[in-house]
């Protein structure tokens, strides 16, 4: 049996480091949260049996829906496409609105698979703009994986909403897990426009703020992000685990390579008498 794994290519996926995150992930928790969909390695990993998957892009939440309600129909829609720039840009101009909700997933799935970097991006208007990309042989439809995927989804709630709409829904024991757009490295390095408007860093405060207020009744959370001071700042009350990871976004290839990322606990970093007293005893 085929074991499910992201049918979306996505920049920053957590595919590498799923190592490091399943050894966070507490042994027992309540119902599972992943408010910043994306490629969803986590949850596929895990492969939890009550959760609620959301993101704000009804682009991305769609495609789940249609892997999860009609697998079937979805392959074969998948099927038509060709990997063909001129085919490319013909559906990348293609308004979403006017196709089926299946026909949508599918034009998403394989502008994904095809498009450069596996970039997801859209302009001010909402309009996917990501070139066109140069593989030997990129496998539109991976039919077993996709089925794979359907049966881990099957019980799981699929909503397009806010990551604060979201994750308020969860209770003291469950488990949330936020992979959001991450605080630039740099000025020149954002790769936020997954959806009109981005994710700034007022967007970031609000992120750090949840956080806080989860941990303090019990919530289980778990936050990826970059590696620079100011997300260090927005969690300077909790455990930081710093983990590296490969990133090849960058339009410099020199600069492609491994990266520090943090991973944020919500749990109280050791004081500097618990710290010292650990050392002692070891």
């Amino acid at each position: 049996m085929t074991a499910p794994r992201p049918f979306l290519k996505w920049a920053g996926g957590k595919g590498q480091l799923l190592g490091e995150l399943r050894s966070l992930v507490p042994p027992r928790h309540g119902r599972y949260f992943e408010p910043f969909l994306g490629g969803g390695a986590l949850f596929f990993d895990r492969l939890p049996k009550d959760g609620m998957l959301s993101d704000v892009n009804a682009e991305i939440v769609g495609c789940y829906i249609a892997v999860r309600d009609e697998v079937e129909k979805l392959i074969r829609a998948l099927k038509r496409h060709r990997y063909d720039a001129d085919h490319y840009y013909a559906v990348r101009d293609t308004n979403p609105a006017d196709l089926s909700p299946v026909e949508r997933a599918a034009r998403t799935i394989f502008l994904n698979k095809t498009g450069f970097n596996g970039l997801y991006r859209v302009n001010r208007s909402g309009k996917f703009n990501v070139p066109f990309g140069r593989y030997a042989r990129p496998l539109i439809c991976d039919e077993d994986n996709l089925r794979a995927c359907s049966k881990a989804l099957a019980l799981v709630d699929l909503r397009v909403c806010d990551f604060e709409e979201a994750a308020l829904r969860a209770n003291a024991g469950d488990f949330v897990y936020f992979d959001p757009p991450y605080v630039p490295v740099s000025r020149t390095a954002t790769f936020t426009a997954y959806a009109p408007g981005g994710f700034g860093q007022d967007a970031q405060v609000r992120l750090a703020d949840l956080f806080g207020r989860l941990a303090a009744r019990g919530v289980h959370v778990l936050l990826s992000n970059s590696d620079v001071p100011a997300t260090r700042k927005l969690y300077a009350g909790y455990r930081v685990e710093t983990v590296k990871a490969s990133r090849a976004i960058n339009s410099n290839a020199s600069r492609r390579g491994p990266v520090s990322e943090v991973l944020v606990m919500s749990m109280a970093k050791p004081s500097k008498a618990k710290a010292k007293a650990k050392r002692s005893s070891g």
